[in-house]
């Protein structure tokens, strides 16, 4: 008698999935709350990802690793931001509120 076949994944939680990773980004840094709706948390990625700043330091993440898909944009994104102190965070986060006014 054979054995089933065991090489089938598990099915990835559903809580992983429910929210975006520009979502899950933007929380872990305090750039937003949690509860935000996903349509202005992308907007906010997007300001984010816009900033002088944040763009200096990505570029230097995406020089050592030519990246070109879209998934490669959040994870340089991410980078950049987890290079930044608090008081660049606080500062970038001041930006993109005078800027949403």
């Amino acid at each position: 008698m054979k054995h089933p076949k065991q090489s089938k994944r598990a099915p990835p939680h559903p809580s992983a999935l429910a929210v975006p990773s520009y979502h899950r980004i933007l929380v872990k840094h305090g750039l937003i709350e949690k509860t935000l709706s996903l349509p202005d948390a992308y907007n906010v990625f997007l300001k984010v990802g816009a900033d002088s700043e944040v763009q200096k330091l990505r570029r230097n993440v995406e020089h050592g690793d030519k990246m070109k898909h879209v998934p490669a944009l959040y994870l340089a994104t991410a980078m950049a931001l987890q290079g930044m102190t608090k008081q660049e965070l606080e500062a970038l986060k001041l930006r993109i509120e005078e800027k949403r006014v």
